[in-house]
């Protein structure tokens, strides 16, 4: 399997990472028409940040997420964008279905969020790549 690399000024790079977005007090908020919304919402943001989206899917109480994105924007910065775009747009387009479940203000996401970094290799065989370098003399 051939790996495609993303190209700027400065890095040749292909970094993606895998994250899982949790709705506050685990609650089965989410429909189908609420994840088109928020697949939407994404490639938005990410189109800003030059990132890609690769994979959206999710349930009644969370969603999955593959994004590619690159090595001069901030991880953290970009998923708390994310976060908060999402969940106002969520709130003006289905207040009225998510006010029966958080009455007390508009939230949406837990604070905390899941992300693991995703690869075309196992951390074995990288080890082998590294050790196998020719080292000078």
């Amino acid at each position: 399997m051939k790996t495609s690399y993303y190209k700027t000024r400065r890095a040749t790079y292909n970094l993606t990472v895998h994250l899982v977005l949790v709705t506050k007090y685990r609650r089965q908020v989410l429909t189908s028409e609420m994840l088109s919304n928020l697949e939407a919402s994404f490639k938005s943001v990410l189109e800003k940040w030059d990132a890609k989206l690769i994979e959206f899917n999710g349930e009644a109480d969370h969603i999955h997420v593959l994004i590619s994105y690159p090595p001069h924007k901030l991880l953290s910065g970009l998923i708390s964008n994310l976060k908060s775009t999402s969940c106002k747009n969520l709130w003006k387009d289905y207040q009225q279905e998510l006010a029966k479940t958080y009455w007390g203000g508009k939230k949406l996401w837990t604070g905390a969020y899941f992300v693991a970094s995703c690869g075309g290799v196992t951390i074995e065989q990288l080890k082998k790549y590294v050790q196998n370098q020719d080292s000078p003399q």
